[in-house]
C-alpha cells in the first residue's frame, strides 16, 4: 500500500493525494449515474482507474496540486474528491477548484468545506490572483458551495461542448 500524503485537512476532512487503491471508493462517486447527471457519462471503472492517474501524474507532479482524496477524518473513508486543477477557459489557464461527494452525504457541508480548504490554499499557498469553478446552469448543489465559497458568475461559456457558469473569487490582495 502507498503512503498516503494528507495535503489539507479541515475540522471532518482531510485531502490526499489519491492512491491506486482509492478506484473502489472513488468509483461510488464518479461512477453514480446521479452523481454524474451533468457530465456527459458516469465514469466506467476504467475511467476511474484514469482518473486517478492523471491526477497524481499528470497534474500533481507537473502543477504541484490536483483534485486530491475527499476522506472523512473520523473513519478514514473516502468520500469524494476536492482540489485544484488548471483548466483551459477560452484560451486562458485558470486555476478551478473542483468537487465530487458520494451521492448519500449530499446536504452535509462537505463540498463547502473542503472547497473552502481548496479556496484559501490556492491564494495562500499558489498565490493565485483568481480561482474558478465551472459549473453547468442547471447544478444548482454545486453553484450553492460555490456560492458559499464566496464566488459569483463571472461569466457564461461553452466548455466542453456544453454550457457552463464560470463561477469565480479574487484574491483579496493580489499583490502580496
Amino acid at each position: 500500500m502507498q503512503e498516503r500524503r494528507v495535503i489539507l485537512e479541515t475540522s471532518r476532512l482531510q485531502l490526499r493525494e489519491f492512491v491506486p487503491e482509492d478506484i473502489d471508493a472513488l468509483a461510488k462517486v464518479l461512477s453514480d449515474p446521479i452523481t454524474m447527471q451533468h457530465y456527459p457519462a458516469p465514469y466506467s471503472r476504467q475511467e476511474v482507474a484514469n482518473w486517478i492517474e492523471r491526477n497524481r501524474r499528470r497534474r500533481h507532479q507537473k502543477d504541484g496540486y490536483s483534485l486530491w482524496a475527499m476522506v472523512l477524518k473520523f473513519s478514514g473513508e473516502l468520500i469524494g474528491d476536492c482540489g485544484l486543477a488548471i483548466q483551459n477557459v477560452e484560451g486562458q489557464n485558470e486555476i478551478e477548484i473542483g468537487y465530487h461527494v458520494r451521492r448519500d452525504l449530499w446536504k452535509q457541508g462537505f463540498a463547502t468545506e473542503a472547497a473552502r480548504a481548496c479556496r484559501d490554499y490556492g491564494f495562500a499557498q499558489l498565490k493565485a490572483p483568481r480561482l474558478i469553478s465551472l459549473i453547468r446552469p442547471e447544478n444548482i448543489p454545486s453553484r450553492r458551495v460555490a456560492e458559499k465559497n464566496g464566488m459569483t458568475i463571472w461569466k457564461e461559456i461553452i466548455w466542453a461542448a456544453l454550457p457552463h457558469f464560470v463561477y469565480g473569487i479574487q484574491r483579496e490582495n493580489p499583490a502580496s
